[in-house]
Protein backbone atom coordinates (compact mmCIF):
# COMPACT_ATOMS: atom_id res chain seq x y z
CA UNK A 1 0.00 0.00 0.00
CA UNK A 2 1.37 3.24 -0.91
CA UNK A 3 1.79 6.15 1.81
CA UNK A 4 -1.20 7.99 0.43
CA UNK A 5 -3.58 4.93 0.60
CA UNK A 6 -2.33 3.76 3.66
CA UNK A 7 -3.30 7.38 5.30
CA UNK A 8 -6.76 7.65 3.50
CA UNK A 9 -7.22 3.79 5.17
CA UNK A 10 -6.31 5.35 8.59
CA UNK A 11 -9.33 8.22 7.53
CA UNK A 12 -11.32 5.94 6.83
CA UNK A 13 -11.12 3.69 9.70
CA UNK A 14 -11.60 6.78 11.84
CA UNK A 15 -14.61 8.20 10.17
CA UNK A 16 -16.10 4.68 10.56
CA UNK A 17 -15.28 4.18 14.24
CA UNK A 18 -17.31 8.09 14.62
CA UNK A 19 -19.88 6.45 12.53
CA UNK A 20 -21.01 3.75 14.52
CA UNK A 21 -20.56 5.51 17.74
CA UNK A 22 -23.12 7.82 16.37
CA UNK A 23 -25.31 5.35 15.36
CA UNK A 24 -24.95 3.95 18.63
CA UNK A 25 -26.04 7.48 20.34
CA UNK A 26 -28.97 7.73 17.88
CA UNK A 27 -30.29 4.47 18.87
CA UNK A 28 -29.79 5.51 22.78
CA UNK A 29 -31.94 8.65 21.73
CA UNK A 30 -34.39 7.11 19.99
CA UNK A 31 -35.05 4.56 22.72
CA UNK A 32 -34.80 7.34 25.15
CA UNK A 33 -37.35 9.80 22.76
CA UNK A 34 -39.93 6.72 22.57
CA UNK A 35 -39.84 5.84 26.43
CA UNK A 36 -41.22 9.57 26.46
CA UNK A 37 -43.83 8.96 24.06
CA UNK A 38 -45.21 5.77 25.58
CA UNK A 39 -45.51 7.61 28.61
CA UNK A 40 -47.28 10.25 26.39
CA UNK A 41 -49.42 7.98 24.55
CA UNK A 42 -50.67 6.40 28.31
CA UNK A 43 -51.13 9.88 29.66
CA UNK A 44 -53.82 10.50 26.60
CA UNK A 45 -55.26 7.39 26.88
CA UNK A 46 -55.66 7.41 30.35
CA UNK A 47 -57.57 10.93 29.84
CA UNK A 48 -59.51 10.23 26.32
CA UNK A 49 -57.06 12.43 24.15
CA UNK A 50 -56.64 12.39 20.73
CA UNK A 51 -53.67 10.11 19.82
CA UNK A 52 -52.35 12.73 17.26
CA UNK A 53 -51.60 16.35 17.60
CA UNK A 54 -51.19 17.99 14.95
CA UNK A 55 -50.80 21.43 15.84
CA UNK A 56 -47.52 20.40 17.86
CA UNK A 57 -46.66 18.11 14.94
CA UNK A 58 -46.27 21.34 12.94
CA UNK A 59 -44.42 22.97 15.27
CA UNK A 60 -42.08 20.01 15.79
CA UNK A 61 -41.46 19.75 12.08
CA UNK A 62 -41.07 23.51 11.47
CA UNK A 63 -38.11 23.26 15.32
CA UNK A 64 -36.28 20.23 13.32
CA UNK A 65 -36.15 21.78 9.72
CA UNK A 66 -35.06 25.30 11.57
CA UNK A 67 -32.17 22.79 13.57
CA UNK A 68 -31.12 21.07 10.33
CA UNK A 69 -30.32 24.14 8.59
CA UNK A 70 -28.49 25.12 11.31
CA UNK A 71 -27.08 21.45 11.55
CA UNK A 72 -26.14 21.45 7.68
CA UNK A 73 -28.74 18.86 7.08
CA UNK A 74 -30.86 19.05 4.34
CA UNK A 75 -34.15 20.06 6.16
CA UNK A 76 -36.66 17.98 3.85
CA UNK A 77 -34.43 14.84 5.27
CA UNK A 78 -35.28 15.79 8.67
CA UNK A 79 -38.51 16.72 8.01
CA UNK A 80 -39.15 12.89 6.47
CA UNK A 81 -37.52 11.79 9.39
CA UNK A 82 -39.82 13.53 11.99
CA UNK A 83 -42.50 12.49 9.60
CA UNK A 84 -41.57 8.89 9.78
CA UNK A 85 -41.09 9.60 13.52
CA UNK A 86 -44.56 10.90 14.35
CA UNK A 87 -45.97 8.11 12.71
CA UNK A 88 -44.96 5.71 14.63
CA UNK A 89 -45.87 7.27 17.66
CA UNK A 90 -48.98 7.80 16.74
CA UNK A 91 -49.41 4.16 16.22
CA UNK A 92 -48.06 3.64 19.72
CA UNK A 93 -50.93 5.83 20.65
CA UNK A 94 -53.60 4.79 18.89
CA UNK A 95 -52.59 1.26 21.01
CA UNK A 96 -52.37 2.88 24.19
CA UNK A 97 -56.10 4.11 23.01
CA UNK A 98 -56.99 0.37 21.80
CA UNK A 99 -56.24 -1.15 25.23
CA UNK A 100 -57.84 1.37 27.45
CA UNK A 101 -61.33 0.99 25.91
Amino acid sequence: MTDDATRAAGLLKEHRASIDRLDAILVYTLGERFKHTRAVGKLKAEHDLPPSDPAREAQQIARLEDLAVQADLDPEFAKAFLNFIIREVIKHHEKHQESEA
